[in-house]
C-alpha cells in the first residue's frame, strides 16, 4: 500500500481540465513543428549560397527546441513538481540517456585512446571497414575522412574497439600503390617484367627514393603482374596508379602481349583480392 501510494503521490489526478490542456499542447506542438519545417523549407529553397545550408540546419534545431518546451509544460501537468519527484524523475531519465548514450560515451573513451595511440592522424590514408581516404579531422567523438569521391565520412572511434585500422601511409609521406595487370600464359615473362619496371621508372609521379618491384604470379589462368612503387605525394596515389595503368597497357598492347581471358569464376576471385587493397589498384 505505501508503494502505490508513493507512486500515487508521484503523478497528478488526471481530470477534464487536464486533458484539455494536454490535447492543446500536443496539437500545438505538432502544428507548430509543420509549420516551422515546411516555412523553413520554403525560405531556404529561395537563398543562395552559404546561407541556404544555415537555413536547412536550423529545421532539425527549431523541431528540437519546440519538443523540449512542449515537455516543460506537459511534464508539470502529469507530474506533481515536487522535490523528491523530479529527484525521482531525473533519475529515471538519467539512466535512460546513460543507457542510450552508451556508445557515445565509448567513442570518447576510444577517441582518448586515438589521441595516444596515434592509429590515424590528419593526413593519414585510412581504410576502416569501407571507407577509404583521407583524413582531414580527428575529433572528440569522429574521425573525418574525405574519400576519393569527395564525399565527407565521419566514423566513429569505437570502431578502434573491434574492426581493424589499415593505416597506407602512417604518418609519413610513403604511400605504396599497386597497379594490376592480368596476362595470357603465353609470353615472355622476363621481358614484361622489364618493360613494366621501365613503366614506373619513368612516370613523372614516382618517388625515386623508394623501391619498384614487380611481382607475378602464376594462376590457372594466367599470369598476374603488380607494379609496386610510391608516389611523391600520397594524394597522388590515384594519378599515378592511371598514369602505370594507362602506360602499361599501351606498352604490352604494342609489345602484342595478349591479356588473360578470365572463366566467370577466376574473374570472381580477381574482384576479390583486389578489392582486399581496392583503393590502391587498378586491373589490366
Amino acid at each position: 500500500m505505501e508503494e502505490q501510494s508513493k507512486y500515487a503521490r508521484l503523478f497528478n489526478e488526471i481530470d477534464s481540465q487536464a486533458l484539455i490542456t494536454l490535447g492543446v499542447v500536443l496539437v500545438g506542438t505538432i502544428v507548430l513543428i509543420i509549420v516551422s519545417q515546411r516555412g523553413l523549407n520554403w525560405l531556404a529553397t529561395r537563398l543562395h549560397g552559404q546561407l541556404r545550408f544555415r537555413v536547412f540546419a536550423l529545421v532539425p534545431l527549431t523541431r528540437l527546441l519546440i519538443l523540449i518546451t512542449a515537455l516543460a509544460i506537459i511534464v508539470p501537468i502529469i507530474i506533481e513538481p515536487s522535490l523528491s519527484n523530479m529527484v525521482t524523475l531525473l533519475g529515471a531519465l538519467g539512466l535512460a540517456i546513460g543507457f542510450a548514450m552508451k556508445d557515445y560515451v565509448s567513442s570518447l573513451i576510444a577517441g582518448v585512446v586515438s589521441a595516444t595511440e596515434l592509429p590515424y592522424r590528419p593526413g593519414d590514408w585510412v581504410q576502416i571497414e569501407d571507407t577509404y581516404g583521407e583524413v582531414k579531422h580527428v575529433g572528440l567523438r569522429t574521425v573525418d575522412i574525405q574519400t576519393p569521391d569527395d564525399d565527407m565520412v565521419y566514423v566513429p572511434h569505437l570502431k578502434l574497439w573491434d574492426h581493424a585500422v589499415y593505416n597506407a601511409n602512417n604518418g609519413g609521406t610513403s604511400l605504396q600503390c599497386v597497379a594490376s595487370f592480368y596476362l595470357h600464359p603465353e609470353h615472355e615473362a622476363g621481358w614484361v617484367r622489364k618493360a613494366l619496371r621501365d613503366v614506373a621508372l619513368t612516370s613523372a609521379y614516382l618517388k625515386f627514393d623508394q623501391p619498384v618491384i614487380v611481382v607475378a604470379e602464376e594462376k590457372p589462368w594466367g599470369t598476374h603482374y603488380r607494379i609496386r612503387a610510391y608516389p611523391v605525394d600520397p594524394r597522388q596515389q590515384f594519378l599515378f596508379i592511371t598514369d602505370l595503368t594507362v602506360r602499361g597497357k599501351a606498352l604490352l598492347s604494342a609489345a602484342g602481349v595478349p591479356s588473360a581471358m578470365l572463366p566467370p569464376d577466376a574473374a570472381l576471385d580477381a574482384n576479390k583480392e583486389a578489392g582486399a587493397s581496392y583503393s590502391r589498384n587498378n586491373d589490366y
